[in-house]
């Protein structure tokens, strides 16, 4: 048994290093992208409602109707129909730099209605005493909304994060690189069995580190269990 374990790690424990180095690449660099458009878009889902701080009907429904378009295309769909811009913006369809711009496309609706979310769950008392302090819509935001919501936030990113990373395998399918690529071209196509085994545990372990990590933060910053 151990020598087979040896052998196997011998023959392909270079390439699951390296699909596992590229898969966290395409994760955490389109999750960071994804926040940078997702984290504003949910803020003003949020403010602009009736009930917001800067209430917006038609911005808001505006909005809510792009982000629901964005969420609502598949992601192997979404990747195949960018092609044209993705290699437009970064030069290449395939490899890493060309999964990131489509996992970044399709997560940022949805983080944006994760922010939402979460946003909707900071006390309505602690904004109206804000406000009756004379405190700005864009203080607020920044003093009041987003530090009432972190432990929220981070749960919602394990979310997003876990999410991606199942989007990762369906790019490794059409040649993004990553444990989904290994996963279709030695474990599938050239039916080593073990290969597939040995890539969805992989993929299973970076799942339960990453929400075991962002629960734990989550816990820690939350005021309320102080």
């Amino acid at each position: 048994m151990l020598e087979t374990i040896s052998q196997f790690w011998g023959q392909y424990g270079g390439l699951l290093l390296e699909g596992t180095r590229d898969t966290l690449i395409m994760v955490f660099i389109s999750t960071l992208f994804a926040y940078v458009i997702g984290l504003p878009l949910g803020v003003l889902l949020s403010i602009t409602q009736p009930h917001g701080i800067w209430p917006h009907k038609w911005l808001n429904r505006i909005l809510g109707w792009i982000i629901n378009v964005g969420r609502s295309l598949p992601f192997i769909i979404l990747m195949i129909a960018i092609m044209p811009f993705t290699k437009a913006l970064v030069g290449t369809k395939i490899g890493v730099p060309g999964a990131i711009v489509p996992l970044v496309v399709s997560a940022a609706p949805f983080i944006a209605r994760m922010v939402e979310t979460s946003l909707a769950e900071v006390d309505a008392g602690v904004v109206e005493a804000a406000q009756s302090m004379g405190a700005s819509n864009l203080q607020i935001v920044w003093k009041v909304y987003l530090p009432e919501a972190v432990p929220s936030l981070i749960l919602g990113a394990s979310i997003s994060i876990i999410t991606l990373l199942g989007y990762t395998a369906i790019a490794g399918a059409v040649g993004a690189g990553g444990l989904g690529d290994l996963a279709v071209r030695y474990g599938y196509q050239r039916r080593v069995t073990s290969m597939m085994v040995v890539t969805v545990i992989f993929i299973i372990i970076l799942v339960q580190v990453i929400q075991s990590v962002f629960s734990w933060l989550s816990t820690k910053l939350d005021k309320r269990l102080r």
